[in-house]
């Protein structure tokens, strides 16, 4: 049985949508580029005025947030980066999600520049580790994912280090730009679906 079809068999209120950040747990990686899936969903929480709760079935910090009249799940798994699936499938479960187009997952991205966001529903992984992870606990690739650009590194062959790493001052500001608009798009998907959102921010320029 999927995991779908379990949330569906589920008591109590359902969430209308959840809205998951990546990243990696501890003081370690705070600020990094990787992390920048955690930080959305903590400006997306101060927002709504709410506190990310650890819950220990989940693995995960969650907070139950309204946001146009809908209920939000919003969370940052404690689990490491590519053992995500392992938060997203009982938190599915648990808050009776009971479809992937509810599901926005929020990442860094290496093939869009810092600053720059894009919409996307469905598709590969494109070797992002927890977004793999997600695919692999759900068999489902359908979720909506919210692309937070990071940029490439200089040399090809320093992408993990380049992730884990904290940037320069100049490139945190546009990656802050970066995360303001990350929360605009799940804002924008959640209260006026992802088609619109999508055409409102995938083109929008830097």
């Amino acid at each position: 049985m999927s995991v779908f079809r379990r949330a569906a068999q589920r008591r109590g209120t359902p969430a209308d949508y959840l809205v998951v950040g990546l990243g990696n747990p501890g003081d370690k990686y705070l600020g990094s580029r990787h992390n920048l899936g955690y930080e959305v969903i903590e400006k997306l929480a101060e927002m709504q005025r709410a506190k990310l709760e650890l819950s220990r079935p989940a693995k995960a910090r969650v907070a139950a947030v309204d946001f146009f009249g809908l209920r939000c799940i919003l969370a940052c798994p404690t689990t490491y980066m590519n053992l995500s699936g392992e938060a997203v499938s009982p938190l599915i479960r648990n808050n009776g999600v009971t479809d992937v187009s509810r599901v926005i997952v929020v990442h860094d991205e290496l093939d869009l520049e810092p600053g720059r966001v894009k919409i996307k529903r469905g598709g590969s992984s494109a070797g992002h580790n927890g977004l793999k992870s997600i695919s692999q606990h759900l068999k489902n690739d359908e979720f909506i994912r919210i692309r937070v650009g990071v940029g490439k590194p200089p040399h090809a062959d320093q992408g993990k280090n380049w992730v884990l790493r904290r940037p320069s001052p100049d490139d945190r500001s546009m990656l802050d730009r970066g995360v303001e608009t990350g929360v605009e798009a799940a804002r924008l998907v959640i209260e006026n679906g992802v088609d619109l959102a999508m055409n409102e921010i995938n083109g929008r320029q830097l």
